[in-house]
This record gives structure tokens, sequence and C-alpha cells, in this order.
């Protein structure tokens, strides 16, 4: 089930947190247009939509969760969610990891 971007805002008002990435966890867009078979512009309209990436300034490179990427390529928001709030070994969410080989 997909969200609308007004119903992801966090009660606070100030928008959805961030999604915390350790540095095993970060592609760069290159890997991420590769791995998806998208262009640069689609993913980064997924940044930018689901906040599945962070850029100290403009101009800097774009880091991306390589999990939360493949979460928003399966449509699976709730999981995105669950790893926006921490809950990396909910077993919706570290599924992902284990996909990817990415150790919690």
């Amino acid at each position: 089930m997909l969200f609308s971007r007004s119903e992801l805002l966090a009660a606070d008002g100030l928008g959805p947190w961030p999604i915390l990435m350790r540095p095993d966890e970060i592609i760069n867009l290159k890997t991420a247009v590769h791995r998806t078979c998208r262009d640069e512009k689609t993913i980064r309209n997924w940044c930018k939509e689901f906040g599945i990436g962070r850029q100290a300034k403009p101009g800097a490179p774009l880091d991306i969760s390589a999990p939360a990427l493949e979460m928003v390529i399966h449509g699976d928001v709730a999981a995105l969610e669950l790893l926006r709030e921490g809950k990396r070994i909910h077993p919706r969410v570290k599924r992902y990891f284990d996909h990817l080989g990415i150790c919690l």
C-alpha cells in the first residue's frame, strides 16, 4: 500500500524524519541507476519524494540508502517508515538488509 506525501509527514509538522544511514548502506547515484535500471532523474525524484537520500549541500554527491531504495522499488512504504523509525530488526525491514547482504 502506498501512502501520499502528506500521510508521511511526522506529527511534529516538520516533515518525515531522515533515514539514518551507516557507511556500508550508502550507494551513490551511479550505483543506484545501475541497480534499478532507472535514469538519474527518476532516482533523484525518489530521493526527494521518499527521503531516501541525503546531500550535504547543493552540488555535493548524493548519498542514497540502498535498503530504502530497494523498499521504494518494491513499493513497500510500510518497511520504509519502519526503517525511518529506526526499527532495523523488524522482520519487514530486516529482509531488505538480508536481500542486499548488509549486516545489521
